[in-house]
C-alpha cells in the first residue's frame, strides 16, 4: 500500500519531453503534441452508474482476493462515485477538487478546483456530483450550482454553466449533448463543446437523481414525486407518471422497465412506455428511505437502504430473494461484477457479498462513512470515504 500527497506528475512531464523538443524546433503544434486520450472502453467505469442505462454492472473482472493498492488523501471527504477510464481515476471531492490519478499507483496527474483561486486555504464549493468522462472531457456539478466541463488531457477549464442551486445529479452524455439536473428544479441539456443551453425542463421541485437515457428519451425523478419521460431532441415531456413519494435515487433501466428506490422505502418497477407501475416492493413496517441507486442484472436487483440492510429482489416480479444487514445506514449504490456485489455502509465498511445468496465474502473496515458507490473498472475497485479525514481507496 502506498499513500500519496499532492505533487507534480512525473509521468506526464517525462512523456512530454519529446514533444516539447519538437515544439522548440517549430515542427509540432501544441494540440498535436498532446497525448491522445482513449474513449471509455468496455472495461471502463466512465460515469456514476457506468453508462446511460445506469445498471451499475461492471464490464471488468476483479481478482478473487482483493488487497489495497493505494489510497489518496481527501481532507474533506468524498461522497461521489469515481470514474475509471484508460488507466486513470477521476474523483470529485468535498474540498472542491477534481483529481485525476494514475490508476496503478495513485499518483496525481492533475487537479482542478471549482473556483479559479488555486490557494487550498480558500473555500471552494465541493463536488457531490460524480464525474462523467468522455474521450476529451470530464463533466460534473458543484455545491454552488455551477456545472463544469474540464479538459481531460490538461485538467483545465473548458467552460462552466451556472444554474440556480446546488448540483448533486451526475451527467449523462447523448452524442454532443450533456444532460443533468439541479436543485433549482430543472433538467438541463447543454452543448458538450460550448456549454450553451440546448433546452431545459422545469419540474416542480429539486432534481437530485442522475438522468438515465434510453431510446431517445431521458428519465428524471425528484422531490416533486413524479417520474418524467423527456424527449432528448427538444426537451418536451413524453410522459408524467405520479409516484406518490419523492426520490433521491437515480433510475436504472432494463428494456421497457425502469427501477428505482423511494424515500418511503419502496422499490418500484415502472414500465415507462405503458406508464404503469408493474410491481412495488415494500420493505416492511420499519421501512426507511432508499437513497442509493439500484444495480440490476437480467434476473436480480440489489439496493441498500437506511434501515441498514442490503436487499436482493427478483427483477421480474419484485419478490425478495435475500437480505444482508450491516451496522449502519446504506446510502452507497452497489456495483456488481460477475457473481459478486460490492457496497459501502455508514458503519465504515466496504462489503463484498455473494450475488446469489447475500453471504458476506469479504469486508474492509475503512473507519469512516462509505456513502459513495464503488466504481469497478480495468481490474480495480475504487471507493471514497466521507469523513473529514477521508481517503480515496483503490483495491485490486
Amino acid at each position: 500500500m502506498r499513500v500519496f500527497d499532492e505533487r507534480l506528475d512525473r509521468r506526464s512531464f517525462v512523456a512530454s519531453l519529446p514533444a516539447l523538443w519538437m515544439l522548440s524546433r517549430g515542427s509540432l503544434s501544441p494540440v498535436l503534441a498532446m497525448e491522445k486520450r482513449q474513449i471509455p472502453g468496455p472495461t471502463s467505469w466512465p460515469s456514476y452508474r457506468r453508462g446511460p442505462l445506469q445498471q451499475g454492472v461492471a464490464g471488468s473482472k476483479l481478482p478473487a482476493t482483493l488487497k489495497q493498492l493505494w489510497k489518496f488523501p481527501a481532507p474533506d471527504g468524498i461522497a461521489s462515485t469515481a470514474a475509471i477510464v484508460d488507466g486513470e481515476v477521476y474523483s470529485g471531492m468535498f474540498s472542491g477538487d477534481l483529481v485525476c490519478l494514475d490508476k496503478n499507483d495513485g499518483s496525481l496527474i492533475w487537479k482542478y478546483r471549482s473556483i479559479d483561486n488555486p490557494d487550498p486555504k480558500t473555500f471552494a464549493p465541493g463536488f457531490r456530483s460524480s464525474p462523467t468522462v468522455t474521450d476529451d472531457a470530464v463533466y460534473l456539478g458543484d455545491e454552488d450550482g455551477v456545472f463544469h466541463a474540464v479538459e481531460r488531457e490538461t485538467g483545465k477549464k473548458r467552460w462552466a454553466f451556472e444554474t440556480g442551486a446546488e448540483i448533486v445529479s451526475s451527467a449523462a452524455i447523448d452524442g454532443d449533448r450533456v444532460i443533468f439536473g439541479s436543485y433549482d428544479s430543472s433538467l438541463y441539456c447543454l452543448d458538450c463543446k460550448t456549454g450553451e443551453k440546448v433546452w431545459d425542463f422545469m419540474t416542480q421541485d429539486r432534481v437530485n437523481c442522475s438522468p438515465a437515457i434510453a431510446e431517445g428519451f431521458t428519465f428524471v425523478a425528484g422531490c416533486d414525486e413524479h417520474l418524467r419521460v423527456i424527449n432528448l431532441k427538444d426537451g418536451s415531456e413524453e410522459a408524467d407518471i405520479p409516484l406518490e413519494t419523492y426520490l433521491i435515487a437515480s433510475p436504472a433501466v432494463w428494456g421497457d422497465q425502469l427501477y428505482v428506490g423511494t424515500h418511503n422505502g419502496d422499490v418500484l418497477a415502472v414500465n415507462w412506455k405503458k406508464k404503469t407501475i408493474d410491481w412495488r416492493y415494500q420493505s416492511g413496517k420499519d421501512a426507511r428511505p432508499i437513497h442509493g441507486s439500484a444495480a440490476i442484472t437480467k434476473d436480480m436487483l440489489v439496493v441498500g437502504g437506511q434501515d441498514k440492510k442490503v436487499r436482493c429482489i427478483d427483477r421480474t416480479n419484485g419478490n425478495e430473494l435475500w437480505t444482508f444487514e450491516t451496522r449502519g445506514q446504506v446510502d452507497s449504490s452497489p456495483a456488481i461484477v460477475d457473481d459478486r456485489v460490492f457496497i459501502g455502509s455508514n458503519d465504515g465498511s466496504l462489503y463484498e457479498l455473494a450475488l446469489a445468496t447475500g453471504k458476506e465474502l469479504w469486508k474492509e473496515q475503512l473507519g469512516r462513512k462509505v456513502t459513495a458507490g464503488p466504481a469497478i473498472g480495468e481490474g480495480v475497485l475504487v471507493v471514497g470515504a466521507e469523513m473529514s479525514d477521508g481517503f480515496l481507496y483503490c483495491y485490486g
